[in-house]
């Protein structure tokens, strides 16, 4: 299974429009059986981190059906969540920013 990768950002929306995107790609996943997701939400202009990013983050921790989340910045061999997720579902390893430390993008393993 592949990871797929999702780009929240692409126009810039605001963070509800962006969280209403992954919400849909979600709940599309059930019909389609696809569990390994990748968010691009971006870290933001600031340097202090996006409203995207904190708005998706904030609902995937309250998803049910969430296995696992890994932000980008340890979705990597040295977070030992990620190398839980990875040996379950290996494909993880092969994304691009798999031990990128990437803070723009968020890593979503479903049930």
């Amino acid at each position: 299974m592949t990871v797929r990768e999702i780009n929240l950002k692409y126009d810039m929306p605001p963070s509800e429009v962006a969280v209403r995107r992954m919400e849909i790609e979600l709940s599309a996943a059930r019909h389609t059986r696809q569990k390994l997701f990748k968010f691009i939400h971006g870290y933001g202009s600031s340097g202090t981190g996006g409203k995207i990013r904190g708005a998706v983050r904030r609902a995937l921790s309250a998803r049910q059906g969430v296995a696992w989340v890994l932000p980008g910045e340890s979705f990597g061999p040295f977070s030992a969540e990620a190398r839980d997720a990875a040996q379950r579902w290996p494909a993880l390893r092969q994304d691009r920013d798999w031990g990128r430390e990437n803070d723009g993008v968020t890593v979503v393993v479903l049930r």
